[in-house]
């Protein structure tokens, strides 16, 4: 049996040392080591040993297969090496010395805007934070208050996947995470909850001018003793102020949404006709800008926070209309259109 250990041995050395393909490695790897491989067969022979020398052989076949499992490794790495080489060599030649082009590309305006929302709030102590597009219903619904079957889930077309989970139609899917994570240093230490999560939202809309499957949210919100809605106006007016460097005209008129109560539809005034109307903001004058309110009960409690002991308000803020609003753009396709003769007019005027 040991010279089958020493042939099995001297055998994977010579064959490792020709191979020069991941790919071949990997079937010798498997041939070797696998279940079915050679070195896993030499324990069958184990039940034809006498009881004192099964021990020993056991001891050489476990030392051939940690022998085996180095060389392989060290034959991966080696590979790898040889690989990256090649593809450095192959990368095209240029000239280092010759004037760069500055002028190469742009941010998205949806990404400006989302950046110089994030800066303002953080100014403002909130915290930035992220969170999946790929959600369960929980998330999305049952935890901010819409069980199965209530109908408000008739507002949100959304996408269901094969496994049960769904694409997020509202950032509000990750409102509980958020109350669980920074709950006890609310509920301990007193610090208030402050965040906002920004995120990309799917719903299967019908496409318009103002109307899009995928777009962009901010959703934000700020729990502690004593909040008010005049805490949520004078943050949102703060930030659109900052945002458009003027003041904006905005109402707040009676707006359903199971996860606040009181709950507001926050409006501003159409900059792109002027407050006269046009196709972008229905011929109303108005754009529906941030669905907003107080934190309902349920939504507290469900989060691990104490509603009797604390309030907070909550918004979501359409960062795709809002970029809209900024740069006037009249169609909502545009954004998503990936046309660069449209998208790369735009700059950061914070640079």
């Amino acid at each position: 049996m040991d010279n089958k250990i020493l042939e099995l041995k001297n055998e994977i050395e010579t064959k490792l040392a020709d191979i020069s393909d991941l790919a071949e490695l990997d079937h010798a790897r498997v041939s070797y080591l696998g279940k079915k491989g050679s070195i896993t067969s030499l324990l069958k022979g184990m039940k034809d040993l006498a009881a004192d020398q099964k021990k020993a052989f056991g001891a050489d076949v476990n030392k051939l297969k940690a022998f085996a499992s180095e060389l392989i490794e060290n034959k991966t790495n080696e590979l790898k090496e040889k690989q990256i080489e090649l593809e450095i060599k192959a990368m095209p030649k240029f000239d280092i010395s010759s004037p760069a082009n500055l002028k190469t590309g742009s941010y998205h305006p949806i990404t400006l805007v989302q950046r110089q929302c994030e800066t303002v709030f953080k100014s403002m102590g909130f915290t930035v934070e992220d969170y999946a597009e790929v959600v369960t219903d929980y998330e999305c619904f049952e935890a901010v208050n819409i069980p199965k079957h209530h109908p408000a889930r008739d507002m949100q077309d959304t996408y269901y996947l094969e496994n049960g989970q769904l694409l997020k139609s509202q950032t509000s899917a990750a409102q509980n995470a958020i109350l669980r994570k920074y709950g006890p240093a609310l509920i301990n230490d007193g610090v208030p909850i402050k965040a906002i999560f920004p995120g990309r939202c799917f719903r299967n809309e019908a496409t318009d001018a103002c109307h899009e499957n995928t777009f962009f949210q901010m959703e934000g919100m700020m729990v502690d003793k004593d909040i008010s809605i005049s805490n949520l106006i004078y943050f949102m007016k703060t930030m659109l102020s900052e945002v458009f460097r003027k003041d904006i005209k905005v109402r707040l008129r009676p707006g359903f949404f199971p996860f606040v109560e009181p709950g507001f539809e926050l409006d501003i005034s159409c900059l792109i006709c002027g407050g006269t109307g046009c196709p972008s903001c229905k011929h109303s004058g108005w754009l529906e800008l941030c669905p907003c309110g107080m934190i309902h009960p349920n939504v507290l409690r469900e989060g691990g926070i104490d509603p009797d002991e604390y309030t907070g308000f909550a918004f979501g803020l359409g960062l795709t209309r809002l970029a809209m609003m900024k740069y006037e753009i009249k169609d909502i396709r545009d954004l998503n259109g990936g046309s660069l003769k449209s998208l790369s007019q735009f700059i950061d005027d914070e640079e």
